[in-house]
Formats: structure tokens, sequence, C-alpha cells
């Protein structure tokens, strides 16, 4: 038999691609969908962890497209100011402060993935973080140094990203490394640190989405010999096919969290993963 069917690449493919921006956690989904509908998948399979591969470079790839122009100005900004020894022009100093946040996360990773992922080796357990991703997503949202306003969502972005400080964007890009366990949310995280350090929802997404870009890319193309080796043996189809729905749900899922987080808050998605992780935690304390 398949280790994994092509429905059920393309049910993770989906998946990976909405949950992946949405402040919900894409592993801890990743983790617990499969032993709520019976699959034979457990989250520290080899061929599992292979074929997360390819969606997670699907998703890198889209948010990478999807926010070209914005890397295009981050990258000639950087040039700039190394040319210059100077950081005061708004691109240049968010691409700093985006390798900032970014480094000390993948080096935690590296550390950190494997004592966390076979700590935590267990649907029921990131139903329980679920839950408590949910609670910091309410959490982040009392915390937030000021409430949404109208023309939040205008002007120059770039600018308003920029003026976070060295520590805050050290702090909230290390926490990323949170999301190794599996019901923690990348973008969650990352979004409560960017509201607590005076971002807009909007601006705290749109930050959450660069920050995650490298990370995730990075991370998926040194596992890519996984997939490409005996441990991809079965499922490179299937991951091939999980890839396009991933990319493909990616797309759908930035373009509406953009246009959501002009005028809402994290509170709903802090509401369902507090839902989903309890009822989740229940099924499977029953079962």
């Amino acid at each position: 038999m398949e280790p994994i069917t092509y429905l059920q690449a393309v049910i993770l493919g989906i998946l990976q691609g909405f949950t992946e921006p949405f402040p919900v956690s894409s592993l801890g989904h990743a983790v617990v969908l499969p032993r709520l509908f019976g699959w034979n998948i457990h989250q520290n399979d080899e061929f599992f962890l292979a074929f997360l591969v390819a969606t997670h470079l699907a998703t890198a790839i889209v948010l990478f497209l999807m926010f070209l122009e914005d890397w295009r100005r981050i990258g000639r900004g950087m040039v700039r100011s190394l040319r210059t020894r100077d950081i005061s022009d708004a691109d240049g100093r968010l691409g700093w402060l985006l390798v900032v946040g970014t480094i000390p996360a993948g080096l935690v990773g590296l550390l950190l993935e494997h004592p966390l992922r076979t700590l935590f080796a267990s649907a029921a357990t990131a139903a329980a973080f679920l839950v408590v991703n949910g609670v910091l997503l309410l959490i982040f949202e009392r915390l937030r140094t000021r409430a949404p306003a109208p023309g939040d969502w205008t002007g120059d972005v770039d600018s308003r990203l920029s003026h976070l400080s060295w520590r805050q964007a050290f702090a909230v890009g290390t926490s990323q490394a949170a999301a190794l366990i599996p019901g923690i949310s990348r973008s969650g995280v990352t979004m409560g640190g960017g509201l607590m350090s005076g971002l807009s929802n909007d601006d705290a997404a749109r930050y959450s989405f660069l920050l995650a870009t490298p990370i995730i890319g990075a991370a998926a193309v040194l596992k890519l010999p996984d997939l490409l080796g005996h441990h991809g043996d079965g499922v490179r189809g299937q991951a091939l096919v999980a890839a396009l729905c991933a990319a493909a749900a990616t797309y759908v899922a930035v373009r509406f969290l953009l246009r959501f987080f002009e005028t809402q808050r994290l509170t709903w998605f802090g509401v369902y993963c507090i839902a989903f992780g309890g009822l989740a935690s229940l099924v499977f304390a029953l079962s």
C-alpha cells in the first residue's frame, strides 16, 4: 500500500497552504487531523517528514512571489546600506531587521527541531498546544499597544515596519522557534509580537509573512534531500500533488488575511484554536 494516498495528499496540501499563513499552526493540524481521520500517519514517520518538505517549499515559494516587489525593495535597500554604511532608509533597515529575526530563529530551529519533535510526538499533545496557541492569541490581542484605526493599512508599510527596534526584531524572530512544537503557530507568535510592538494587525501579518519566508524556505531546502532520497520512496508523486494544492491554498489564504486584518483581529483564530484543540483532546481522551 502507498504510505500516503493521493486523496490524503490533496487534503494535507490544502491544509498546509491554509494553516501556514493563518495563525493556527500548520504542524499542529498536520499532526492532529490524521489521527482524527484514523490515518496510519505519524509526525515522526520518515516518509511523512519527507512529504511535508514539498508542501513547505511550495508555501515558501508562493509567499516569496506574492511579496516579490517588497523583497526587491528590501534587497536594494540592503545593498544601499552596505554601500553607504547607513541604515536610515526604511527598506534597508527593514531588511536588516528581518536578518536579525531570521538568523537566531534558524539556529534555534537547527538545534532544537529533533528534540522537540521527539518530546511532543503525539496528536494528543499537539491538540493541547493548539489550545495553548489559542490562549496566546487572545493574550496578544489583550496586550496589544493600540487598537486598530482607520488607515492602518494605507501609506508606506515598509516605513512603519522599519520602526521596530532591533531588540523587538530579535525577540519576535526568535519566538518563531516555538512553532517547532506542534500546535504553536509561527505566524501567530510573530503577529502577536508585532501587535505588542505597536504594529496594526495588517502590518503585523505582512511582517509575519516576510519573516516566515526565509525560515520556511531554508528549512524545506535543507530537507529536500530527504524527499529525493530513500525516505521519499513511494510519496514523491503525492508530494508533488500536495505541493500544488499547498501553493494554491497559500495564495488564497494570504490574499484573504491581508484583507481580513484591515478591520479584524486575532480573536476569532484564538477562539477557533481553543475550540478545535479542546474538541480533539476530548476525542483522543475518549478513544
